[in-house]
């Protein structure tokens, strides 16, 4: 296949843009770094230049779906048009072009909507030969859930469509009926989940509270399904991608809830007040940067030590990023509200021996013991911790994702903390996760760290200057 690309791909990209170039139905089952966006991007402005289509329509988690304009700007190698729509802000025409790909951005939350699902239907009506991705598509995994079946249903009307996610098995191999029957349920060989049940699974039938419920015993004819799966997919795991760097970014872009926000820009409001007071010490001007650098942690610690909670997003993105991928985690966040919140939700998902922790409530011996369980247990996945107190010393090899829930101010803390998983005797790739509300102080300091300023060792007052006015 000819085809010119705007960002150079590694050899791995090459061959999965190769196996789905030309496929009416495929999916891309590559784990988060490996860069699966990319791919179908490429894939799309592909098909582009060959005329076989003018449009295309991204369903993706909320977080993901504010990052996909930013990937297409950075890899879209066609003249394009970018439609970014919410449930609520969905008034935008329709383009027809044929000299540009017109790019359509949808969150996947706006499917369970009436509003937004009549706004794709309008799209697929008017619109010429398009292309439907659905981004980490274990979203549409729950075959009786009202969006899979929204999702499912204009999926039939499209001429290319594409799933992307890293784990299209979270739980059971059940979880993969859905989301190919989206691609097209034949591609299974089953008409029914029923009858695809019934060849990969075997069923037992359970009393729960007085209700009489089916549940799988065990699974069977796995290989067969896996071979199966092959002929429609291109699967790329970290480990096996030689061609990549030892340690690879990303970010996840989140957006607070209104009332979440209203309290943040009261915050932000009385900070630049502080900031713009000459008069007003440093420790001052820090302690209100800090208390908006709380906020979109979820939570504010009053001047009389009271904690206002709110609906924190983040914590959600996190268990769709953990629910996405296979292996170990070093989870860092600076507040411990935020450390213990974790911690209770990952042991109730995953079970109390799941967790591990290393933070000012654990005590110097715990602290080595469960740095030894983490590394020496596969069934202890998840390492929950303060940057500033875990964050030197220790050598926690055994995980290949770190995800920062919060960043600290402080540059050495960020690159010691990151290095306890990208050291000697780390033999995967590492992935560095960062969670990050969009528009708030969180991307001052990414900003920061990635320009190397240490945020606590100089004056805040023209930085915070800048981005708070």
């Amino acid at each position: 296949m000819k085809y010119i690309y705007k960002t150079k791909p590694f050899e791995h990209q090459r061959e999965a843009l190769k196996r789905g170039a030309e496929s009416k139905n495929f999916a891309y089952f590559m784990e988060m770094g490996t860069g699966k966006t990319k791919v179908s991007i490429d894939n799309a402005s592909y098909l582009f230049t060959q005329n076989k289509i003018k449009n295309v329509i991204v369903i993706a988690p909320n977080s993901v779906y504010l990052n996909w304009k930013k990937e297409i700007e950075t890899h879209c190698s066609v003249d394009y048009k970018i439609m970014a729509h919410k449930v609520d802000k969905i008034n935008s025409p329709i383009f027809n072009d044929p000299l540009q790909l017109t790019w359509y951005l949808y969150n996947v939350e706006a499917m369970s909507h009436k509003s937004g699902l009549k706004r794709v239907k309008e799209v697929l009506t008017a619109a010429d030969e398009t292309m439907m991705i659905i981004d980490e598509a274990t979203t549409i995994k729950n075959r009786t859930a009202k969006r899979t079946k929204n999702i499912i249903e204009l999926g039939k009307t499209v001429a290319y469509k594409r799933l992307l996610t890293g784990s299209p098995v979270t739980k059971s191999p059940l979880d993969l009926y859905s989301q190919v029957a989206f691609l097209d349920k034949s591609l299974l060989g089953h008409s029914s989940f029923y009858t695809f049940r019934a060849r990969y699974a075997v069923m037992h039938e359970i009393d729960m509270g007085g209700r009489s419920v089916m549940l799988p015993k065990y699974y069977t004819n796995l290989e067969e399904l896996e071979k199966n799966i092959k002929t429609f997919s291109y699967r790329c795991r970290k480990v096996e991608c030689l061609d990549l760097p030892e340690k690879l970014y990303t970010q996840y872009y989140i957006n607070l809830k209104e009332e979440h926000q209203q309290s943040y820009d009261r915050l932000k409001k009385n900070a630049w007040a502080v900031i713009q007071n000459e008069e007003v010490s440093y420790s001052n001007k820090l302690t209100e940067i800090l208390k908006l650098h709380q906020c979109v942690n979820g939570h504010v610690k009053t001047d009389d030590g009271k904690i206002i909670e709110f609906d924190d997003p983040k914590l959600d993105q996190l268990m769709e990023v953990i629910e996405e991928n296979e292996g170990k985690f070093i989870i860092w966040a600076n507040y411990i509200y935020n450390i213990e919140k974790i911690i209770k939700i990952l042991q109730d998902r995953y079970g109390i021996d799941s967790v591990v922790s290393v933070y000012g409530a654990v005590d110097a011996e715990q602290r080595i013991r469960n740095v030894k369980r983490f590394e020496n247990d596969d069934a202890v996945r998840f390492f929950v911790g303060n940057p500033s107190t875990g964050g030197y010393g220790l050598n926690l090899v055994s995980a290949s994702y770190v995800i920062y829930y919060s960043n600290s101010y402080n540059l050495e803390v960020r690159e010691q903390s990151e290095d306890r998983a990208h050291r000697i005797g780390q033999d995967k790739n590492v992935l560095v996760i960062d969670l990050i509300v969009k528009g708030t102080v969180d991307e001052m300091i990414i900003s920061a760290l990635k320009g190397k300023i240490k945020l606590s060792a100089k004056t805040l007052g023209e930085e915070a200057k800048k981005w708070l006015s």
